[in-house]
């Protein structure tokens, strides 16, 4: 069975509180497209995320949300249009007198399929009217270095530079530098105080960056969206603890961790209780900054987390890079009981700006309901436009493709607007800082 062309199989009993959901969001269509128009007009929208959802029947929550996607190449070619429009919208508002874009991928120039994504990238930016060229952060990358991909394109990466306040690659400085590189390493010294617009900023790194701030600014965004439409904020919003000084190495604040987990258990058990679920509540437990699913186990118990042989401790213990875990998230688990093929699946939406422009799912035929599918072993199906997160169809059933779809950019969209509100935030945190500089 192909998401391409249905909808992937929910495999719970538990699918009437999902169906009310997706018929409470097509009921509410009007109300919720503008109640977003103002909020972006308020807020405005990174220039690009990517959410992973779990749609558990009963609950439809994000997991995660990327500031820094990589994995435009697993969009359906149908979508690119989509991407084009929106892109020319969002470097318009960055940059308005921007006539070009340099991106500046991840360091690893062994991975084929990261660079297949950088590639799209760069014709989604070059079909949307920009000169785009590729500016390296790699040492090793000194000179114009072209790659052959599996798909048969190519991609240039040339020696990033700096001129004064500016970065570039030989002969090219444009206003709009697009960072496709999440800075797991810290704040490289080249992209400090430059007077170009960074896409996210900075702060937005995973040097800076906390799991909590995201979910903290998401569950707000849930009550206020929830009293806008009556919806009980619950069934999109996953409970989330953060946790820390944490050193599984050396078993330091373990305890307190188990006590996380304990609450996030005992919490979902009650509105389980209440809600009449017959499921066993898990929680996730995960690195409170950085990504490419590492540092990430899910639990049963407290009694999980105490006693973590050696080898999970070190899995735990550092994330992309090499770096060290300190500080903690447990989330509240939210199941995955769509299957494709037989294999738990979740969707990850992609967007640019404030729109929804393609997503997949992500497919793993060894993990359970209740694992990360983030891992080796995964792999992808894309969406067409037949299942495209934009084009609820009013006429069919709630559970039918296009409105399940649209159900997930709904929930989307509602992650975006709280990576938009840390940016916002950011930028006042920046914009305090110099000022007290200033009267220092």
């Amino acid at each position: 069975m192909s998401s391409t062309n249905q909808v992937p199989h929910l495999q719970t009993a538990l699918t009437g509180p999902l169906k009310e959901l997706e018929r409470h969001f097509l009921e509410n269509q009007a109300e919720i497209e503008s109640w977003f128009r103002k909020q972006f007009k308020e807020t405005p929208a990174p220039f690009y995320a990517s959410v992973d959802l779990r749609n558990a029947g009963y609950k439809l929550a994000p997991v995660d949300t990327n500031l820094f996607p990589a994995g435009f190449n697993n969009l359906h070619s149908d979508l690119r249009p989509l991407a084009v429009q929106a892109a020319q919208n969002a470097v318009t508002q960055a940059c308005p007198i921007a006539d070009g874009v340099l991106i500046i991928p991840e360091n690893h120039t062994r991975n084929l399929f990261y660079l297949e994504n950088v590639t799209i990238l760069q014709e989604i930016l070059l079909a949307a009217g920009y000169e785009v060229r590729v500016g390296s952060l790699n040492p090793d990358v000194t000179q114009k270095t072209e790659l052959e991909l599996p798909s048969g394109k190519k991609l240039l990466l040339e020696p990033l530079i700096r001129q004064e306040n500016q970065v570039g690659v030989e002969g090219f400085f444009p206003c709009a530098v697009l960072l496709n590189n999440d800075l797991s390493g810290g704040r490289p010294a080249i992209l400090e105080n430059l007077n170009q617009t960074l896409l996210p900023p900075l702060d937005l790194g995973w040097a800076n960056r906390y799991k909590t701030h995201h979910f903290t600014h998401y569950a707000k965004i849930c009550t206020e969206f929830g009293k806008i439409i009556d919806l009980d904020p619950w069934i999109i919003n996953p409970l989330s603890i953060s946790r820390g000084p944490i050193n599984f190495k050396e078993h330091t604040g373990l305890e307190s961790l188990a006590e996380a987990v304990n609450l996030v258990l005992k919490t979902t058990q009650t509105v389980y209780d209440e809600k009449g679920i017959a499921c066993k509540p898990f929680a996730i437990v995960k690195s409170d900054s950085g990504t490419y699913g590492m540092a990430i186990m899910s639990v049963n118990s407290p009694e999980d987390v105490l006693s973590l042989n050696h080898k999970q401790r070190n899995k735990m213990s550092s994330v992309k890079e090499g770096l060290s875990v300190e500080q903690m998230l447990v989330q509240e688990g939210v199941y995955t009981y769509e299957t494709v093929d037989g294999a738990v699946a979740e969707p990850v939406v992609y967007m640019i700006h404030n729109q929804v422009v393609g997503g997949f799912y992500r497919i793993h035929t060894g993990k359970t309901a209740t694992d990360n599918l983030n891992s080796p072993g995964m792999h992808f199906e894309p969406l067409s436009f037949e299942t495209s997160c934009v084009l609820p169809d009013q006429t069919q059933d709630p559970d039918a493709s296009p409105n399940r779809f649209y159900a997930y950019g709904v929930v989307a969209r509602l992650a975006l607007l709280a990576a938009a509100r840390e940016i916002d935030d950011a930028k006042k945190r920046q914009a305090a800082k110099a000022a007290s500089q200033t009267s220092n």
